[in-house]
């Protein structure tokens, strides 16, 4: 696990700053590659998890110096792939993966993409003819970011990192900030700066003379390659206990001590029962919030303490003040690279770093559970659909109206608002709104009036309806909801935060649950064995019946519950007196500085729950301040 950076094209002195930016990603070592004839340059930052020896220093070179690769990530497939190769003739120094891929390159080109199993991000360029090929996994569990400019070509891991080869003005993608706002993240290429984009799940780009000169994707979701869901209840069950298990002992292969993420959920429970089967001794961490959290939420110790003691398992606990998350909202924002809205990605870094300290470099999460066999409430709101589509336009409209009345401030209320808030609409666009936070009527009337016609323009489910659209034909409705979930919710907010903010620490978290295998096999699994009725992820629970409480197994679900709405009144006012006052909002431009003080007035008073809104906007101007004003 490391940090990579590239230019083609451009100022190639700029690479060592650029590198440095990605210190945190790869503490152990680090290292250059400079063409200035081609004005080519790579740069790597080193986190040593397999082959600790200089051998697996990169920029690693063929043996020939022809080809030269920097690469992030693990490929779990490594040996298997490395056996195939010697037989036919390739030769090793070291025994790292990097080294594995490099020599896949020289056998198969860009179809080695096909053979990996694997998180990556990487660019391997033919020195000979000065093409550079960059790719991302099959899920997107590693980031990467890129610009591409005139006859200049940068990538790199953070977008921190692409500031430093791009030192000039920098325009806002006011679209993207649409998206933020609306969804709390970022679905879709899109980035808080128009020239820079991300590099999309299984996808690969050929650059030459600092210009992309390809671009397609060399993996699809198993929703897009029509394969059949007509597994049995037996086959689904015994199908998902053994490729889970073979996914979590697959992604244990590490030379760095290795541990793991234990909430006391199915999720990192189930990984962590079969992840002690190959490591009894297994360090578990988890977290205890400490302080008043939010209504309907449940906390989550106990569970893990249960979890451990039946697993016979070391539980760490990181103890967490509620008030402190609070302080924190600062550095998550600058550490995140993107304005998202989420607090519950410092329970990542603060679990990581108390693993860092203990030695560990890897962690294994549960991450991606939900986002296969179902499990938030928005999979269980699937059962409703069914009566929209009888249900009258006129009456579906009028629920959809009646539902702006519902008190959002009480749990319930709340709930029930969201499920019938989207009753109007069609059906991809009613799917796609469960994702949504904040709706287009109070989006717009956020912004300023430079802006006002840029949003109206525009539609932030844009990326979303684009990629459900070939699928939307024959597909049930939780699959379309599943593909959302794994291209866009687990991707760009998900995956994004869990990468960054492990690496903030130094550690690798791995996701056994997106093992390309069983992603495919879980495709296969008919959707009443995932959603049967109010049982979400009913499958998993079957399978893992042989292994785990079912006190646990049946728990209710519940998230990382900070009491943000307190939060917004109290422990953050000051902050946001400061940073979304009447002054700053004008200085900045982009919102209505009057639109904001009502949404900030209404909610103080209780009139409206605007929490998540605030805190999106108080995000962008955090991110505002900390990479555009510097």
């Amino acid at each position: 696990m490391c940090g990579i950076v590239g230019i083609y094209g451009g100022d190639i002195r700029l690479i060592d700053s650029a590198c440095s930016s990605l210190s945190h990603r790869g503490p152990d070592d680090s290292g250059i590659y400079l063409d200035h004839k081609n004005k080519i340059a790579l740069g790597h930052q080193r986190l040593s998890i397999i082959d600790l020896s200089d051998l697996g220093h990169q920029p690693m070179f063929s043996e020939d110096k022809k080809i030269v690769i920097v690469f992030n990530g693990e490929i779990y497939n490594f040996i298997e792939l490395k056996d195939d190769l010697i037989k036919e003739g390739y030769s090793f120094k070291g025994g790292s993966d990097t080294e594995v891929l490099l020599n896949l390159y020289i056998a198969y080109g860009e179809e080695m993409l096909e053979k990996l199993n694997g998180i990556f991000a990487f660019a391997i360029l033919d020195i000979s003819i000065n093409k550079l090929f960059i790719a991302r996994d099959a899920l997107g569990v590693k980031p990467l970011y890129y610009s591409q400019e005139g006859e200049t070509f940068a990538f790199a891991s953070e977008i921190k990192s692409l500031f430093d080869l791009e030192p000039k003005d920098i325009e806002i993608d006011i679209e993207s900030i649409n998206r933020y706002l609306a969804f709390l993240w970022c679905p879709g290429d899109g980035t808080p700066i128009k020239s820079i984009k991300k590099l999309k799940p299984g996808e690969a780009l050929i650059i030459k003379n600092g210009q992309i000169k390809k671009k397609w994707f060399w993996y699809k979701l198993p929703f897009f390659r029509n394969i059949n869901s007509d597994l049995s209840k037996s086959e689904s069950i015994n199908g998902t206990t053994y490729n889970l298990r073979k996914a979590v002992h697959r992604q244990m292969v590490s030379d760095a001590p290795l541990g793991a993420f234990l909430s006391g959920g199915l999720d990192s429970s189930a990984v962590v029962s079969f992840a002690r089967e190959l490591k009894q001794d297994i360090n578990c961490f988890t977290i205890e919030t400490i302080g008043k959290q939010e209504r309907g939420f449940i906390d989550d110790l106990p569970f893990a303490k249960k979890v451990a003691k039946h697993l016979n398992v070391n539980l760490e606990v990181v103890p967490v003040d509620s008030s402190k998350v609070a302080d924190d909202i600062q550095s998550m924002v600058v550490q995140l690279d993107e304005p998202l809205a989420d607090p519950a990605s410092l329970n990542v870094r603060y679990i990581s770093k108390l693993a860092r300290e203990q030695g560990i470099k890897v962690l294994l999460s549960g991450a991606g559970g939900d986002d296969l066999f179902t499990g938030y409430r928005r999979h269980h709101a699937i059962e409703i659909e069914r009566y929209w589509s009888w249900m009258p336009q006129n009456i579906r409209t009028l629920l959809d109206t009646n539902s702006k009345e519902l008190d959002t401030t009480k749990p319930f209320q709340r709930r029930l608002k969201k499920l019938l808030s989207g009753a109007s609409l069609n059906e991809n666009d009613r799917l796609i709104n469960y994702f949504r936070w904040t709706n287009d009527a109070t989006l717009e009337s956020l912004f300023s009036d430079d802006f006002k016609e840029i949003i109206q323009k525009t539609n932030p489910n844009t990326p979303l309806l684009e990629f459900i659209a070939p699928i939307s034909r024959g597909s049930s409705k939780l699959d379309r909801m599943l593909s959302i979930e794994q291209r866009f919710f687990l991707t760009d907010h998900n995956l994004n935060y869990t990468d960054k903010m492990s690496m903030a620490e130094g550690v690798e978290t791995r996701v056994p649950f997106l093992d390309t295998e069983l992603v495919d096999f879980v495709a296969k699994i008919p959707s009443k064995f995932k959603q049967n009725g109010r049982q979400g992820k009913w499958v998993l629970k079957k399978a893992m019946e042989p292994f785990l409480p079912k006190s646990i197994i049946y728990r209710p679900k519940t998230g990382f519950g900070v009491p943000l709405r307190r939060w917004i009144k109290k422990e953050l006012n000051e902050l946001l007196r400061d940073l979304l006052s009447s002054d700053s909002i004008k200085n900045r431009g982009i919102f209505s500085a009057q639109s904001v003080e009502k949404l900030l007035l209404d909610n103080h008073s209780g009139k409206i729950d605007a929490s998540y809104t605030i805190l999106s906007l108080l995000c962008i101007e955090i991110w505002c301040r900390a990479y555009i004003d510097k």
